[in-house]
């Protein structure tokens, strides 16, 4: 990783109580460029800072709602030369609307029991995200992941962060959610399932618990990441209507063709 562009902000930042107090808000770095995971022909380069200290969480909920994602304990966000294609976007909970096919796939997975367990790998967990890699993603980097990969992408967290199993009613577990819980709602860090149980839709079925989980507690967003047209990969967000955008004026509604 390259440091060019490196600087250390110190910003008033609101408390959770409300009041402002100043804090460090740490340094910035950019990324060397490397090939792009989801567009051909393209570079990727992103702006990474270490979240660390007494106010990683407070940083990490307010870096989330300007477009961040973490991942281990860094928060990262695009900043590709000439692309602006990943859009960061987030289901708002209250206006969140169901269609026909949701309702058909939360009613085929209603026998379905979600637990909400602390962020700690487990062998049972890796087997089930070692099959899906290798069946859904297997040309992917994350393929190659072992138990050790798995286990630092789960427990190496500075944050509130939780895993959200999905057993089937003989207590086999079909899917999980790895879910950070922010101030404003429910960012969905990554979810996996069974890879031989593609009928349930359990990508979907995670996600709609989530809201449905969000909702029940009050909380007005869940974040699903980058959405980037004409990747097939995330092309599966913009089902879920209405979807905000982070733009250059704000969160709007996502415009698409």
């Amino acid at each position: 990783m390259t440091r060019p562009d490196s600087r250390s902000l110190d910003s008033p930042l609101a408390s959770s109580g409300g009041q402002e107090r100043a804090r460090p808000l740490a340094f910035f770095f950019g990324t060397r460029g490397q090939t792009c995971p989801y567009l051909p022909n393209r570079m990727e380069m992103k702006i990474v800072t270490d979240l660390s200290g007494p106010f990683a969480q407070d940083i990490h909920d307010e870096l989330t709602a300007a477009g961040f994602r973490r991942s281990h304990n860094l928060v990262y966000k695009p900043a590709c030369v000439g692309c602006n294609a990943c859009v960061p976007v987030r289901i708002p909970v209250a206006r969140f609307s169901p269609g026909r096919t949701m309702r058909k796939t939360w009613r085929r997975n209603d026998d379905l029991k979600a637990t909400i367990v602390s962020a700690t790998a487990t062998l049972e967990q890796y087997d089930v995200f070692d099959r899906y890699q290798k069946r859904r993603h297997h040309d992917g980097g994350m393929a190659a992941m072992t138990f050790a990969d798995y286990r630092a992408m789960v427990e190496e967290t500075p944050v509130k962060t939780r895993l959200i199993e999905f057993r089937t009613s003989e207590n086999d577990l079909v899917g999980v959610a790895l879910t950070d819980w922010i101030n404003d709602g429910l960012s969905g860090i990554y979810k996996f399932f069974d890879p031989d149980l593609a009928e349930r839709s359990l990508g979907t079925y995670m996600i709609l618990w989530q809201i449905n989980h969000a909702a029940a507690h009050g909380m007005p967003f869940v974040y699903l990441g980058y959405w980037i047209a004409g990747c097939d990969k995330m092309s599966y967000k913009a089902r879920f209507r209405p979807l905000e955008a982070l733009t250059a004026t704000g969160w709007q509604d996502l415009k698409t063709d």
